[in-house]
């Protein structure tokens, strides 16, 4: 349905926002001063939200292909 990848995709950008955002307060909090360690952290949160996302992308991609009624 439709109506399920509209809710996927607004699901996907305020949770990959939310996540940003977690992240970011996350590092200012846990993360000691060093390039490497950044690096690092960075690196494993960057590629960590890859695994819901897909998750929720292959939940939208079972909705039904829309076709429109026929005509007359």
């Amino acid at each position: 349905m439709r109506l399920r990848i509209l809710f996927g995709t607004l699901v996907l950008i305020a949770g990959l926002a939310a996540y940003g955002l977690a992240v970011a307060g996350l590092a200012a909090h846990v993360l000691p001063s060093g390039p490497v360690a950044a690096l690092l952290f960075y690196a494993v949160a960057g590629l960590a939200w890859i695994w819901p996302a897909a998750w929720l992308v292959r939940w939208m991609q079972r909705a039904r292909p829309f076709r429109p009624p026929p005509q007359g």
